[in-house]
């Protein structure tokens, strides 16, 4: 102890005043330095709020000290996310991902001199791989950003800023002070509800009622993230010659995902963004001549012949080759693998098609025993999923399973009637309802 006593930077830190504690920021001040480090927009949200209830447990992992959150949000080229050269269109989601995190850099820095902590967690990646398929992502930027008053979640999924529409990209700063005059969520959609995201999704993810197919979603758009990746490489590993691959996997593919890791992860159909006319900023040329924007944004892309990526067996699968026969369709492997029963029981709901529910009406009691039990319950009614943790109601089918089991089923490593027949799985109930389930999910 008494080296450190006497060691020279000790003695001069020991020598300089106590730092200024920095309890509360006026949001005018700190609004004018995020828009001076880039910003385009900024909306503030104390931490105590209740719209950030979902998210507050992730932020405080992240740091501790955190009492308010920054909502960024940085605009893109809206011609560039609306071409339909993939090119153009993956570079400016590039670009504008890299201005976001230095941005929130430079708000960090500037904080930081003026005696208040602060992080940034990446807009995108890099992620935590070891939760996958879990929450990858450090924080969820949406619900910030509409409790920040930055936009709304249009029919699409995606924030809608009522300027800039949207073509935005967004970010946040996590600070150690609360911010003096805090947002609140605008008062209206700007979603105009015209479902031109609905007529271009080619893999029909959003349904004119608004609901969204995430599978379909992520296994098509996201083909060279994560799970498609996997995919590809497992078909690698399964091919006996290069002969073979080249029958499972095209050159253009294996390009495709090599230029994605040389680069960055492309997206391949960003296309329910390319369409939106809302925001007011470029609203302008829809209602002039809507002829002229469908078929200047929503045909080209409708138009182009491209690989539509698939589960077989699955809505997208049907819905691209009837809406577009004119686009090739490949099926590929399971794009939601849970790596464990709490897994599978989150991801459920993420992994059901509708369409091919279609009118089955039934109530599921499930219980998986192992080191970790686990019970839920499943309604499947009206081309819905509910899922309950625990058993409620009188059930129509029961299933008990090792989740040892269970997960070797979904990774199709072992036959269900094998699994059946040797009693690692057991029904109570109807068994149809069984195979009628197990057509929910591709």
């Amino acid at each position: 102890m008494n080296k450190l006593d006497t060691h020279p930077t000790v003695l001069k830190v020991q020598a300089l005043p106590l730092p200024t504690v920095v309890s509360s920021i006026d949001a005018e001040t700190l609004r004018k330095i995020c828009l001076e480090c880039g910003a385009d927009d900024v909306g503030f949200v104390n931490l105590n709020r209740t719209e950030m209830d979902s998210e507050r447990s992730d932020i405080l992992r992240l740091f501790p000290q955190t009492r308010s959150v920054i909502c960024l949000v940085c605009r893109m080229n809206p011609d560039a996310i609306r071409s339909p050269a993939r090119n153009l269109a993956n570079h400016e989601f590039h670009g504008t991902g890299d201005h976001v995190n230095d941005v929130a850099r430079k708000i960090v820095a500037e904080l930081a001199g003026r005696g208040v902590r602060s992080v940034n967690p990446p807009m995108a990646f890099p992620m935590e791989a070891d939760k996958f398929p879990g929450k990858m992502w450090a924080i969820s930027l949406k619900p910030l950003a509409v409790a920040a008053g930055m936009g709304q979640l249009g029919i699409h999924r995606n924030i809608i800023h009522p300027t800039f529409g949207n073509f935005i990209l967004l970010g946040a700063v996590l600070v150690d002070a609360l911010v003096d005059g805090e947002n609140q969520p605008i008062e209206y959609n700007p979603c105009l509800g015209c479902k031109l995201c609905v007529a271009a999704c080619p893999v029909g993810a959003i349904s004119p009622e608004g609901d969204f197919n995430f599978s379909s979603c992520y296994a098509h758009n996201y083909r060279e993230f994560m799970s498609g990746f996997t995919d590809w490489v497992e078909a690698i590993a399964d091919s006996r010659s290069a002969t073979e691959l080249r029958d499972r996997v095209t050159d253009a593919e294996s390009v495709s995902m090599w230029q994605s890791l040389a680069y960055g992860p492309n997206y391949k159909a960003a296309y329910c963004l390319s369409v939106c006319p809302a925001g007011e900023e470029v609203l302008q040329p829809f209602l002039l001549d809507r002829g002229q924007f469908l078929n200047t944004t929503l045909k080209p892309l409708q138009q182009k012949v491209e690989t539509l990526y698939v589960q077989p067996n699955s809505d997208a699968e049907e819905y691209a080759k009837k809406r577009f026969p004119h686009k090739p369709t490949r099926r590929i492997g399971a794009v939601l693998r849970p790596a464990s029963i709490e897994g599978f029981v989150k991801l459920m709901k993420h992994g059901f098609q509708p369409g091919k529910a279609g009118n089955l009406v039934a109530r599921y009691h499930f219980r998986f025993t192992g080191s970790r039990p686990v019970e839920c319950t499943v309604q499947i009614a009206n081309g819905k999923i509910e899922v309950l943790e625990g058993r409620h109601g009188k059930c129509d089918l029961r299933v008990t399973s090792s989740a040892e089991a269970w997960l070797r089923l979904l990774r199709k490593e072992a036959s269900v009637y094998w699994l059946l027949a040797t009693l690692q799985i057991r029904l109570r109930g109807n068994p149809r309802l069984f195979a009628r389930f197990g057509q929910c999910f591709p």
